[in-house]
């Protein structure tokens, strides 16, 4: 019976792909489903062998202690030089986003008040 190993939503391509090498050097048996056409199936890495779950598990515990402290590393080094990304940097480079955004809001805003005050407020 296959067993859910690595579940790959939200996961960068650069780590499913460390890990894809990383159970493919230790010979471990997997097989991998992905999100389908919209997006709402399991993408994940599964085992077929129940037998190599606890080496898989190990290993992959292991990989993923040495990538947060890789990332962390990389994100300090970014911070350090000031290249770190920030929420006002993530909207400066996003403006039109934001606006397009904002000006949606307020018309759901807009369009709710007026309803209100149109069908829930009558003056005798």
């Amino acid at each position: 019976m296959p067993h859910l190993l690595f579940s790959l939503r939200g996961v960068p391509e650069d780590e499913a792909e460390e890990v894809r090498e990383l159970l493919s050097e230790h010979s471990i048996d997997f097989y991998e489903t992905s999100a389908g056409n919209w997006g709402i199936s399991m993408p994940a890495l599964w085992l077929n062998d129940q037998t190599q779950l606890q080496q898989a598990q190990i290993l992959l515990h292991q990989y993923q202690k040495q990538r947060a402290l890789s990332q962390r590393a990389l994100y300090e080094q970014l911070k350090k030089e000031g290249k770190a990304p920030t929420l006002l940097g993530n909207l400066k480079h996003n403006s039109i986003r934001l606006l397009v955004y904002l000006a949606a809001i307020a018309l759901v805003l807009y369009a709710s008040v007026k309803l209100i005050f149109e069908f829930g407020f009558t003056v005798p």
